[in-house]
């Protein structure tokens, strides 16, 4: 176990490039300031898509749409609410767990809610895109629009920042 493993208020280790002077407890504050503002980001977003996908039924023309517009309509209703729930999640967490002392346990949590909630809202976005798509220009603008999107979804969301990550770690591993 580490110093600061077993003494929260020791000094935290520094690694190669992090030029950070702090405790574990002021790490665990900066986290959880750095991803509250992030999910504030992501619910706005999730909340705006939701909202619109809650009124779409009721419009006149929905009841010309096809089968399969239907079911992309639903899908993306669930995931969006999907999104909505992952997302708020570590508030309300935050919320009942609040004076526990178990700041790092719920990081943590609300850093796998986090992610899992911005997978549902891409999934609610490329959905919704497809279900627009088709309703407005048909199957192969659907099938192009979709994959466009997902391309760059998975690109800018996944794998710059997941290669980053492992550019990171190959260099944090040659350094030590």
């Amino acid at each position: 176990m580490t110093t600061a493993a077993r003494h929260p208020q020791a000094r935290a280790p520094d690694g190669p490039a992090s030029g950070r002077h702090e405790t574990e407890l002021e790490r665990a504050d900066r986290n959880l300031v750095e991803l509250v503002q992030e999910l504030r980001v992501a619910q706005t977003g999730v909340q705006m898509m939701f909202a619109f996908l809650l009124v779409v039924p009721f419009s006149a023309r929905f009841a010309e749409v096809t089968a399969f517009q239907r079911g992309l309509y639903f899908a993306a209703l669930l995931l969006a609410a999907a999104a909505a729930i992952l997302l708020i999640a570590p508030a309300s967490q935050h919320r009942i767990l609040f004076r526990q002392n178990d700041k790092r346990h719920l990081l943590f949590s609300a850093n796998r809610l986090a992610i899992a909630g911005m997978t549902a809202l891409g999934a609610a976005v490329i959905v919704s895109l497809a279900l627009i798509t088709d309703v407005l220009y048909g199957d192969l603008a659907t099938v192009l629009v979709t994959l466009a999107a997902l391309g760059a979804l998975a690109i800018l969301w996944y794998i710059v920042p997941l290669r980053r990550r492992e550019h990171a770690r190959f260099l944090d591993s040659r350094d030590a």
